[in-house]
């Protein structure tokens, strides 16, 4: 992928994201709940929540160009998030001592943001209607592959492979057994 076409990708994406966070700073959000800065917490955990869908399917279950994938991941979801907002705002709720504000800001915005990035993944693996598995069954399986079984290469169709994972995962409730350690 050519370098310029790398940086029209990020900047039409972030372009779009910074459009949107504009547009939602400025919505009724930004005064729900005044002082607490609303507008900002949403925009972080869908931040998250898109993050987390976006590239759990264009890493695990779609193919997408790479420029779609900057585009979206870095240009879109960067200029979108708000992380320095959130914390200059936290640091002004600090100044005008409204500790509890922005212990508060704090806390729910790591914790629902952790969970909406969460929620991305799982939503984007029950999309496609394959168990929902984490990465590591993933690559477990790559490493245990029978390079002649064309079911189990790389460029395999993934829901052959979580067919696969499915029969691992039955084979360890517990504890590894001899073929898979």
């Amino acid at each position: 992928m050519d370098t310029l076409t790398k940086y029209l990708a990020v900047a039409a994406g972030g372009a779009l994201g910074a459009m949107f966070r504009y547009f939602l700073g400025g919505s009724l959000l930004a005064r729900t709940a005044a002082p607490f800065p609303t507008a900002t917490f949403v925009i972080n955990v869908t931040g998250s929540f898109i993050i987390g869908f976006f590239l759990t399917l264009a890493t695990e279950r779609i193919n997408v160009s790479p420029h779609l994938r900057l585009a979206i991941a870095v240009g879109f979801v960067g200029a979108y998030t708000t992380f320095s907002t959130f914390e200059w705002e936290t640091a002004k709720l600090i100044e005008e001592r409204r500790y509890l504000l922005a212990t508060l800001n704090v806390t729910l915005s790591f914790i629902v943001g952790f969970v909406a990035v969460c929620g991305g993944i799982i939503a984007a693996r029950k999309l496609e209607g394959v168990p929902v598995t984490d990465n590591a069954s993933y690559s477990q399986f790559r490493m245990l592959a029978d390079t002649r079984d064309p079911a189990q290469t790389r460029g395999a169709e993934r829901d052959i492979q979580d067919s696969s994972i499915i029969k691992l995962n039955e084979q360890i409730p517990d504890e590894p057994t001899d073929a898979i350690s």
